[in-house]
């Protein structure tokens, strides 16, 4: 697709407030040729930005406290494409709580699973609940656990 001499739309926007040294917030989207960048890289509090780094960042590749993006990496929680963090919430996530199409962490929920707690339609670890298996202690764990009941229509004796 030819760029037919229209200019590249980008976003700077940074607050004059500043806390623990970064701005309160950072807005830097698309590319800023004055300065040679090809994407945006925001630093704040909150950032937003093609690359966010904050404690609150939300981009296509966030960095936080907080993450939100495509590829989110958080130290508390991560929500996204691929993401990590305590809580990890998206396609393919990694942390101590895993919750997604493929979840990696001490407790996983997902289409594929693998923790010590697991639960899904293909589970690998310790305590598995899965389309062949319902481990006595998975079933215990995850039914104090989750705020919705898991129902079983079957028993099977593979447990």
């Amino acid at each position: 697709m030819k760029n037919r001499g229209l200019p590249y739309r980008s976003i700077r926007k940074r607050s004059s407030r500043m806390v623990w040294g970064l701005p309160l917030y950072d807005i830097a989207m698309g590319p800023d040729p004055t300065n040679g960048e090809l994407r945006g890289h925001a630093r704040g509090i909150v950032a937003i930005g093609d690359f966010a780094t904050g404690v609150l960042a939300l981009g296509g590749v966030a960095r936080g406290i907080v993450a939100v993006g495509g590829l989110a990496l958080g130290l508390l929680l991560g929500v996204g494409g691929l993401c990590t963090g305590a809580l990890a919430v998206g396609g393919l996530a990694i942390g101590g709580i895993a919750i997604g199409g493929g979840a990696i962490g001490g407790i996983a929920i997902g289409g594929g699973a693998f923790g010590y707690y697991a639960v899904g339609g293909g589970a690998l670890g310790e305590h598995v609940i899965d389309g062949m298996r319902q481990d006595p202690e998975a079933v215990r764990f995850f039914g104090e656990w989750l705020p919705f009941p898991l129902e079983f229509p079957y028993r099977n004796s593979r447990n």
